[in-house]
């Protein structure tokens, strides 16, 4: 642009993409399925309370929402949910079942009608909750994984396979779902069906384990009155996570897991012989925060669709006599653990660092792959978009820490040749979880106004191994601390950014990673910590749901034994420790994370008069999901800076700090 680019101070660059252009393409496609021949998913309406619809493409090509507002299809087992829907094409037209997040019963649709209720509402504690349908219409039921709260407390609850009637004769009555499995685990998946419908595969674990710990593989006959003989395991334990287990067409078990290091494929024939498909230093599988998540899907022909990569991924064809995996050509360098399959026809969720998620389709037989759904459109010119770049940088002891350095980036600006920019460090939630390198236009936020941004895959992230992993066991709040800030530090020392304006923000583990920060290092100027956990000690003894409630056990140490960690490591015990400013944002709903750690490190901080601002959102839970919600915590989070670095970015209103 030669002579038009303009020299302005960082953080004050005129962008096009504002807090509400952000929120309106927050969120991505999700749970993709066939019904028939027709392609269907979950998508996001930010601006419709933040619900989340159905979508199917029709044989023309368009696109059509299956559910008007209020319907929103999401579920609530473990909280952060799992596969609410499944569909099956009839002559009639489609029949659809999806779980209902308001009241988490499971309903029937056919289009053009109304959704009709087939299980009951509990009473009790959280209800009764329902993922993974799958429909078997030779029984006239929907298989699915039911989740139960015996009591009032987050982890008064039992998990079964259960049976559900489409009939609707288990709407008003609990005793006509058919339990298909005891509750002798703690956690378990939905039920994959052999060809012959002779046996089921599922997952399950316990606590104190996290299914990326270790999980059990267990298969049952299954008779022909449709009920489960004794399952027994044939694969995973303690230390060995099975990520996904699946049935390929010849009757062979399919699974994926880590027992190498690796998330790796295996099959195991019907006589208990087992092979590695393709071995490899990289992952074929992941944490499983959702039910339903699959990083593989057989295909009749005996080839296995893959989402599989090191780092970042990729969607493959693998062949499993040659071992050899064929990778879909097309921008795409990012898929979700989402695949559907018919026939040669494989369905995924791609992304890249020029476009946002979009529904793809690859042929098997030509490898031609495209976007079907939910299609990336530009809604600004992408010279505005920042140029990313994947680093590896040296932490304590030498060890390696992956991490994404977005650079402010502006077609028609730069900055003053004697000015470094500020950067903010963004710790991503789980932790057990990974920052993946897409285009988000909440980062593109910053970067286009002059603000750097670097995302830390700090140890403890998924996509490099096992071992890169078990770095944060009994080291949550060291490790993550340590790597976000020697990040940090380096991209200060090589000039990259401006030692005195360096800034930290995450949510949920995230956030604790924000504040731990903030109390344990001079680092950060500031920090913007967004519905986290602050108090160990209250988070693991009855302050959360059920499937994260021993989580620590592992991140921390057993409560019981090291309770002195607890105390030392939490941010709420240290308050006194915390100088910098600070933006604290909270969902007044979130059962997670919920807003007493938020109250009781405020509480803690009276009197110290360090400069900070606490907001909380009516109706948001865990992750903000309405698009007012989310222009103002990003309009506040650019004022929080703008206030502490000394920027000026236009037409911004000025957020409110106390002390």
């Amino acid at each position: 642009m030669g002579d038009e680019v303009q020299t302005l101070a960082y953080g004050s660059w005129p962008s096009p993409i504002d807090a509400s252009l952000a929120a309106r393409h927050d969120g991505r496609a999700e749970f993709v399925g066939f019904v028939g021949e027709e392609a269907w998913w979950t998508e996001p309406r930010p601006t419709e309370g933040g619900r989340r619809t159905l979508v199917r493409r029709t044989p023309d090509g368009t696109e059509e929402t299956v559910l008007p507002a209020p319907w929103n299809v999401r579920s609530r087992v473990m909280e952060y949910g799992g596969h609410p829907w499944a569909g099956a094409a009839r002559v009639d037209g489609p029949l659809v079942v999806f779980v209902n997040f308001a009241d988490q019963r499971l309903y029937r649709y056919e289009p053009g009608g109304v959704p009709r209720p087939l299980t009951p509402v509990s009473p009790v504690g959280g209800g009764l909750r329902w993922a993974e349908p799958r429909l078997r219409l030779d029984r006239d039921e929907v298989w699915c994984v039911l989740e139960e709260f015996t009591g009032d407390g987050p982890t008064d609850v039992r998990r079964v396979l259960a049976a559900v009637p489409l009939d609707g004769s288990a709407a008003g009555d609990r005793d006509a779902v058919r339990e298909l499995t005891g509750a002798g685990h703690r956690f378990v998946t939905g039920a994959r069906l052999s060809p012959d419908g002779r046996r089921a595969a599922w997952l399950a674990w316990d606590h104190p384990r996290m299914p990326w710990d270790g999980t059990e593989l267990l298969v049952a006959e299954v008779t022909g009155d449709g009920t489960f003989g004794e399952p027994r395991t044939v694969a995973g334990g303690p230390e060995e996570s099975v990520a996904q287990a699946d049935w390929a067409a010849d009757g062979t078990l399919l699974y994926s897991s880590d027992r190498t290091g690796w998330w790796n494929l295996y099959r195991r024939d019907p006589q208990g012989r087992e092979r590695a498909l393709c071995p490899r230093e990289e992952e074929f599988g992941g944490p499983l925060w959702k039910l339903g998540w699959r990083w593989f899907a057989p295909l009749d022909s005996g080839l296995i669709a893959v989402v599989h990569g090191r780092g970042t991924t990729c969607l493959g064809i693998l062949d499993p006599e040659s071992g050899e995996v064929v990778d879909a050509a097309g921008p795409w360098t990012e898929y979700e653990p989402t695949l559907a399959v018919h026939g040669t026809r494989i369905l995924g969720v791609g992304a890249s660092p020029r476009s946002a998620y979009e529904v793809v389709e690859l042929d098997a037989r030509t490898g031609h792959a495209r976007v079907v759904g939910d299609a990336h459109d530009d809604p600004v010119d992408p010279a505005y978009y920042p140029e990313p770049q994947m680093r590896t940088f040296t932490g304590p002891d030498g060890r390696e820490i992956h991490a994404h350095i977005y650079p402010p980036h502006h077609p028609g600006h730069v900055a003053p040749d004697d000015e470094l920019p500020p950067y903010v460090i963004w710790a991503h939630g789980g932790p057990t979880s990974r920052a993946p390198l897409v285009l988000d236009l909440a980062i593109a936020y910053f970067t286009s106004r002059g603000i750097g941004v670097a995302e830390v895959n700090y140890g403890g992230s998924t996509g490099h191994g096992r071992a890169y992993r078990n770095r944060l066991r009994e080291q949550w709040g060291v490790v993550d601390v340590e790597d976000c800030a020697a990040v940090a530090l380096a991209l200060a020392d090589e000039g990259t950014a401006d030692r005195g304006r360096l800034a930290i923000r995450g949510g949920s583990a995230g956030g604790w990673t924000t504040a731990a920060s903030l109390a344990s290092t001079d680092v950060y100027a500031c920090g913007t910590i967004l519905y986290p956990i602050l108090d160990l000690t209250g988070w693991g003894s009855g302050e959360t749901h059920d499937f994260e409630s021993q989580y620590l056990e592992t991140l921390v140490g057993p409560l019981a034994e090291v309770p002195g960690r607890y105390a030392e490591r939490s941010p709420a015990e240290h308050a006194d420790r915390i100088t910098a400013p600070f933006l604290l944002l909270q969902g007044l709903d979130d059962v997670i994370c919920p807003p007493a750690q938020c109250e009781r490190f405020l509480a803690r901080m009276e009197g110290r008069r360090v400069s900070h601002a606490y907001m909380t959102f009516e109706g948001e839970g865990h992750g903000f999901r309405r698009a007012d919600t989310m222009v103002r915590v990003l309009e506040s989070e650019l004022s929080l800076y703008a206030l502490v670095f000394g920027l000026n970015p236009p037409g911004i209103p000025t957020l409110e700090l106390t002390k």
